[in-house]
């Protein structure tokens, strides 16, 4: 691994085959979740059931114990779980899901001496139309600001490819929540706004990785964080989405680390990211 200007760290072949490793048990534990995700479930059953997976995989959750800003209370559970006004960084309680909600989960496993890092927002019975629009066009997001991770690219080219497609609708963009790099540290140079300008921000190279994750509202984009530290809610109350995965570039090309295709076979989405 090496270190370039801006604190931005280059992975080797052999770095990003291990934040593939761990990103093959983080998207097998997504498709765990998108199993047991239904009417009735508590968000705090979700938890303890992803902590157990990922220690039986010899790996650790990323998120528990993991401590933000300085001073910052540490992070209690395995899982990020934010239901519907909550954009991310919701703590799993005794919330019992019900019909029409929808839930991020986002999970980050350490496994060889590396992290990987992917959400997903999952439909909890049969939600209302215009959620699932928003559901979709920020998955689609996702897939866009993918596509602009080229080498020779710059980190703006994500930034606005996201912007642009989720503006369209209507939708805000959540500001004061980036995307990051990843690798030996969960959060790692550069940040990755899903707002910007083309061809602005760090340049992006070979063996490069980063997390690129669309936090999108359906209505304003100010949010606010609660008293507990962690939870960021829209401030209108509205519903948001969060989609996530870590991407490294290989042969001057995006791939994904993490993948959604364990949550498409238990659930049969038209998802294929």
């Amino acid at each position: 691994m090496l270190k370039v200007k801006e604190n931005i760290f280059i992975k080797t072949a052999t770095d990003i085959q291990a934040i593939r490793e761990s990103g093959k048990i983080l998207s097998k534990l997504h498709g765990e979740i998108s199993k047991m995700v239904a009417v009735g479930v508590k968000t705090l059953d979700l938890d303890i059931f992803a902590e157990k997976f990922i220690l039986d995989h010899n790996a650790t959750p990323s998120f528990k114990g993991y401590k933000g800003s300085q001073g910052s209370i540490a992070f209690p559970a395995s899982l990020c779980i934010s239901v519907n006004s909550v954009v991310v960084h919701g703590l799993p309680n005794h919330y019992i899901l019900k019909d029409g909600d929808v839930i991020s989960v986002d999970c980050g496993v350490f496994y060889n001496g590396f992290h990987a890092d992917s959400a997903y927002t999952y439909r909890v019975g049969n939600i209302k139309p215009e959620v699932e629009k928003l559901l979709d066009e920020t998955y689609t997001a996702l897939i866009k600001g993918i596509a602009k991770c080229k080498s020779g690219n710059r980190i703006g080219d994500i930034s606005h490819e996201i912007q642009s497609h989720a503006e369209k609708f209507g939708y805000g963009i959540v500001r004061e929540l980036v995307g990051h790099g990843v690798g030996r540290k969960l959060h790692e140079a550069p940040e990755v706004p899903n707002f910007g300008k083309q061809g602005k921000g760090p340049k992006l190279m070979n063996g490069m990785v980063i997390a690129i994750e669309p936090m999108v509202t359906m209505g304003k984009r100010t949010v606010k964080q609660e008293k507990d530290g962690w939870t960021i809610k829209t401030t209108d109350g509205l519903p948001s989405a969060h989609f996530e995965h870590t991407v490294g570039i290989v042969d001057g090309k995006p791939e994904a680390l993490t993948t959604f295709d364990y949550i498409v076979e238990s659930q049969k989405v038209n998802y294929n990211g």
